[in-house]
């Protein structure tokens, strides 16, 4: 860091609101935050004594940017939208892309029972929810879907399919429906959803003596198993205010020693229906990064009919750019939500932090040994393998570190020339892959890592050499032991750096070699059943490309497809071409019993 060059851009800045941009050495932005006053906020960063977390963030800023804004909530709002758009490191960000399951029911003509995550898709859809997970939203929809016999295929198919034979669906496809049957039944479901339950119980009881005393007892026992199911969904909940109606978000956050806890209730008529917790290393200021955090969180999920926070929290911008009305109690039962939710937060801080620091501390010596051996920065680090069999289907993967942890949304993917030798393979990869870096301006990392010895080595360098890299990138090579076990780094002099099987730095390249190995087979594996499930289907008759594309579409994969039962098959396909699917799928354990009879 230019201590001067920073220092003489400090005395630039405004003391108006705005945000502002942390920048490393290659230009990218690593933080981003917001200030009443900029001139003031950042000039905190380079003064007086911070803890290992901020200190270290700090040390890695080369430059900052800044834009003044006329109001703080205008600051706010670009802060979040510099953070959606750059993902920087160093702010605590809602990065789990997978929002809450929530039980769909459509507005169609013959509506369906889904499960969704994005309520943004189809905002006339009726949506209940959200639930603690997925498998809690599928239970629910697997009980509701065999209580009401909604549609359940995602286009009408010619004739009824075995969904009408279980009595799970109406029937539309081929039957007229009743005006009002579907309204019905969704007016029904809304009342179990609300937790209404009772009425349905009694009509399966019921149904249920009435089998038994017609000594139908298999069919008593999926009544019961209904019941149960049913009681099972509805105590998932955990009450919290019977006598309170509507729905509300609580959210509260501890922060203590550099980390920060964030605790979320999702209450919905009484009940909590989640809990939202996250952890993360705090850099700044811990009520403008919680602020931030709610923003980003309610860009990815729906609002609720309100939301209630700490009571000592300045709220007030948050208050102009999130749409729902904020509740800050000082007494009564939302101020018992809230210290809940506080406590959650710091009982889980307490729980992890320990845990948490010691695992940094071992993953930060870890990075720092490694630039050592590699007498190189190496906080950026990508790795390559292979995966082949016998030449077929070859295929690549790369997977980028940073700091130690895995960026998986930016790990790379090749399918290679078939016929590449193990080095030819190798150079495919790494020039594909940073002939395109090159060409899009890509960041590059500051360490190369293949997996394999002097060959695997050679093969990278001579493609580094010829793209004018091999000064900016540092190429290290892993040498495995008879058990195929990490034992030493090797450098593209020959040099060998042995690895102290209980240090940091082992455990860290073996999780990374575990990790592109993982990567590489799984693609492997992926290209070869979908080559196998085309090959297959494409000889079967009375299967053309549409029917083929449905049953692929239904079963996911090859696999799925031949786990699936005959009747599983006529449910998507007519009788005789599922006949065919499941024989030609099932031809080879038909021979070999044949041959053991």
């Amino acid at each position: 860091m230019d201590r001067e060059y920073i220092k003489a851009k400090l005395l630039t800045l405004p003391n108006e609101p705005g945000s502002y941009q942390m920048k490393d050495r290659n230009g990218e932005i690593i933080y981003v935050g917001k200030a009443k006053n900029l001139h003031a906020r950042v000039n905190q960063y380079f003064t007086g004594a911070h803890d290992f977390k901020t200190t270290k963030m700090v040390s890695n800023i080369e430059d900052f940017d800044f834009i003044v804004t006329r109001t703080e909530k205008e600051a706010l709002v670009l802060e979040i939208n510099l953070i959606k758009k750059y993902r920087p490191k160093y702010n605590i960000q809602f990065i789990d892309n997978s929002s809450y399951p929530y039980i769909k029911l459509t507005r169609e003509e013959y509506p369906r029972l889904m499960i969704a995550r994005d309520m943004r898709k189809d905002k006339k859809a009726r949506y209940f929810g959200p639930f603690p997970d997925a498998a809690a939203a599928r239970t629910t929809q697997k009980v509701l879907q065999s209580l009401y016999p909604f549609r359940r295929c995602s286009q009408l198919q010619p004739k009824v399919c075995l969904y009408y034979h279980m009595g799970q669906c109406l029937g539309p496809c081929e039957y007229e429906i009743e005006k009002g049957t579907y309204e019905r039944m969704a007016s029904q479901v809304t009342k179990f959803m609300n937790g209404d339950t009772k009425e349905v119980e009694n009509d399966l009881k019921e149904k249920m003596y009435r089998a038994s005393e017609n000594l139908e007892f298999e069919k008593a026992a999926e009544y019961k198993n209904m019941i149960d199911s049913i009681r099972s969904v509805v105590s998932d909940a955990q009450n919290v205010e019977k006598d309170n109606r509507g729905s509300r978000d609580v959210f509260a956050w501890h922060a203590d020693k550099g980390y920060m806890a964030i605790t979320g209730f999702l209450v919905r008529n009484g009940v909590i229906l989640n809990k939202e917790f996250t952890l993360r290393p705090l850099y700044g200021d811990a009520e403008d990064e919680f602020v931030s955090f709610l923003i980003q969180y309610y860009q990815e999920h729906p609002a609720a009919r309100e939301l209630v926070l700490p009571y000592d929290l300045d709220a007030g911008a948050l208050q102009e750019v999130i749409d729902m009305p904020v509740f800050q109690p000082q007494r009564g039962y939302k101020v018992r939500l809230i210290e809940m939710c506080q406590e959650n937060a710091k009982k889980q801080l307490e729980l992890k932090f320990a845990s948490v620091e010691r695992q940094d501390t071992i993953t930060d010596r870890a990075v720092a040994e490694l630039g050592e051996l590699a007498d190189h920065a190496m906080n950026r680090v990508e790795l390559f393998d292979n995966s082949h069999i016998s030449g077929t289907f070859t295929v690549a993967a790369c997977v980028v570190y940073e700091d130690g942890l895995p960026v998986r949304n930016e790990y790379r993917l090749f399918r290679l020339h078939t016929g590449n030798s193990d080095v030819d393979s190798m150079k495919e990869a790494v020039y594909r892959r940073y002939f395109r870096l090159l060409k899009d301006s890509g960041r590059m990392p500051d360490g190369l890592i293949v997996d394999g010895g002097w060959t695997q080595i050679e093969a990278a360098k001579e493609i580094l050499d010829s793209l004018g890299l091999s000064d900016t990138i540092r190429l290290l090579g892993l040498v495995k032991d008879d058990h195929h076990n990490t034992r030493a780094l090797m450098n593209t002099d020959g040099e060998l750096f042995e690895i102290d099987k209980n240090s940091g730095l082992f455990f860290l390249l073996t999780r990374m070699q575990d990790e592109v190995h993982r990567v590489a087979i799984s693609y492997h594996r992926r290209l070869r059943a979908k080559a196998q499930t085309k090959s297959v289907l494409d000889d079967i008759e009375g299967i053309g490309p549409k029917r083929k594309r449905l049953l692929l579409k239904t079963f996911k994969n090859f696999t799925g497809l031949k786990a699936a039962s005959l009747e599983d098959l006529e449910a998507v396909v007519p009788k005789e071409a599922a006949r065919n699917v499941y024989e030609a799928l099932h031809q080879d354990e038909e021979s070999n019993e044949s041959d053991e009879d």
